[in-house]
């Protein structure tokens, strides 16, 4: 075995020779990061790729920095990649603003062409130019393109002295937010509008969101904010009840923490939250990093679901399907872990042991005595943990205080 390793390690020369031979193939198209500074700030890579390109696209103020003449081919509104794809083997180079590929247009482009069809000469980013002028360390700033997503994309990172750097569409956009931060209890953060970095007609403004200052402008424009308020998500699991949009059928916190720490989130992974109620569960596995799949057959409930989503920020990691188990679960991308928050049958189970993949994991509640015999009917079956919570509360009893006991709820957690 030792000398197959050896051997191994002496016949590398197919993987270099087949770089060489892609290399010998150039990219039709080229992503140039450009900034306010225009053709100056360009590396020499980037002005010899825009020298050369019989086609450049980009926004009207690129196009206005580059100066590319004739050449010059203005995006279609609403934005469209065709025109470019229609130009395939040509020299065309995309014009994007600073790094293309952190909330920029880089990531889109790519996704539509072969690794060997493209390269990219990025510049400075917003982000890397806000940080600098403002001192920042930016591996400890928390940045957010918000010119095209809701501003409670902020809600998971706003927290005291937190810093934040959030792109946004305009000036509008600017007031809009600090609007926003104010209702939502951040009105004494500091608030830094940067507008034009990097050229002529840079400007920084100091305020704070309940006192925005005025943003003055051709733009990009860039929001630097430093959090304070008394509020935050806490990063632990079981956040309040009361944070949540609910007709009262929701996993109440304490359930919900239990269950979270059987589901064990992670990031990346899907949840499948059967049977979801308010979206409770969902909303926190999304929070931790995940993506969900909320199924709730009552109709009123799935716009709760889909409003505690957009609470938290969370409505570009969670799909609401108005459906019941096993029926409505079909064609759904396939997950790391399946919530039961109630309901579960032998048939239901089945027929859900049957869909989901191998090393799925998988938690069920039950409070009535049929499904919490059920559970342990699995749990013999199909091992795994069993276990019976009993949670008190402290409630009045006339005008002294006692413990109110909630229903006992059964869990069963196993991993298939």
């Amino acid at each position: 075995m030792a000398a197959a390793r050896r051997f191994a390690s002496l016949v590398p020369p197919k993987i270099s020779i087949r770089i060489m031979a892609n290399s010998c193939h150039r990219p039709w198209l080229t992503i140039v990061g450009l900034n306010e500074d225009g053709l100056a700030g360009l590396s020499l890579a980037s002005r010899n790729a825009l020298d050369a390109a019989e086609f450049v696209f980009g926004g009207p103020r690129h196009l206005a920095l580059a100066n590319p003449g004739s050449r010059g081919k203005p995006w279609p509104v609403p934005f469209d990649l065709a025109p470019m794809l229609e130009k395939r083997g040509r020299a065309v180079v995309v014009l994007a603003s600073g790094d293309p590929f952190w909330f920029g247009a880089g990531g889109s482009i790519a996704q539509h062409l072969d690794a060997s069809e493209w390269t990219a000469h990025p510049a400075p980013s917003t982000f890397s130019l806000a940080a600098a002028r403002l001192g920042w360390r930016l591996e400890d700033t928390v940045c957010l393109g918000l010119h095209a997503a809701p501003f409670e994309r902020l809600v998971p990172v706003l927290a005291n002295e937190q810093r934040i750097i959030c792109l946004v569409r305009d000036a509008e956009a600017v007031t809009a937010l600090c609007r926003w931060l104010t209702s939502q209890g951040w009105e004494a953060s500091s608030v830094t509008v940067l507008t034009a970095l990097g050229g002529p007609n840079e400007r920084l403004e100091h305020a704070t969101a309940a006192h925005p200052a005025s943003a003055i402008g051709p733009g990009p424009f860039a929001v630097a904010l430093v959090a304070r308020g008394n509020k935050g998500l806490s990063r632990a699991s079981g956040l309040y009840d009361g944070l949540f949009v609910s007709d009262g059928q929701m996993t109440k916190r304490p359930m919900r923490a239990l269950a979270l720490s059987a589901l064990g989130p992670r990031t990346g992974e899907h949840l499948w939250d059967i049977g979801a109620g308010s979206g409770s569960i969902s909303v926190e596995w999304s929070l931790a990093g995940g993506t969900a799949t909320a199924l709730e057959q009552n109709a009123t409930r799935t716009q709760s679901i889909r409003a505690n989503a957009e609470r938290f920020g969370m409505a570009h990691r969670i799909v609401v399907v108005n459906g019941s188990a096993p029926e409505a679960l079909a064609g759904l991308p396939p997950p790391n872990a399946v919530f039961v928050g109630g309901g579960l049958t032998e048939s239901s189970f089945e027929a859900l042991w049957h869909l989901i993949p191998a090393g799925t994991r998988l938690v069920a509640h039950a409070v009535s005595l049929e499904t919490q015999g059920l559970l342990s009917e699995l749990h013999a079956a199909y091992a795994g943990n069993l276990e019976r919570f009993e949670i008190s509360q402290v409630a009045p009893l006339g005008n002294m205080r006692s413990w109110q006991a909630a229903r006992p709820i059964v869990q069963w957690a196993t991993c298939k």
